[in-house]
């Protein structure tokens, strides 16, 4: 299985972490972003599969953002995973308003369960 990544976080050091631990669990990061816009291009130029998005991106909202994603790429958009040092109990409402949205909390991020969450929502693209 060969996943694709984009990691969207407004912290330099997460988005290195994170990339290393996804890279050498075999997802390949095919980019990193650290606004919206930079992810929303990224997005149109990667073609990822998976779209790791910080909740809390600064000065943005990571779930605007999210919104944003589920509905410009159409039918080939890529699945979009919330992630974000809180528990997903203090985002659970509006979490659960973004349809095919799953959350994953930062202190439990690892390759396996990035692949748990999108298992969730349906096969992989590409199976």
């Amino acid at each position: 299985m060969c996943a694709r990544c984009l990691i969207v976080d407004d912290n330099r050091d997460f988005l290195r972490v994170a990339s290393n631990l996804l890279e050498h669990a075999g997802i390949t990061v095919a980019g990193v972003a650290s606004t919206s816009a930079q992810a929303s291009r990224a997005c149109r130029e990667l073609h990822p599969d998976v779209v790791l998005i910080d909740i809390d991106l600064g000065d943005e909202s990571g779930l605007d953002l999210a919104r944003h994603l589920v509905g410009e790429t159409g039918p080939d958009q890529p699945r979009v995973i919330l992630t974000s040092a809180y528990s997903a109990d203090d985002f659970a409402d509006m979490i659960a308003d973004l349809p095919g949205v799953s959350f994953l909390a930062k202190a439990a991020l690892s390759g396996s369960a990035v692949l748990g969450a999108l298992a969730r929502r349906g096969a992989w693209p590409g199976q």
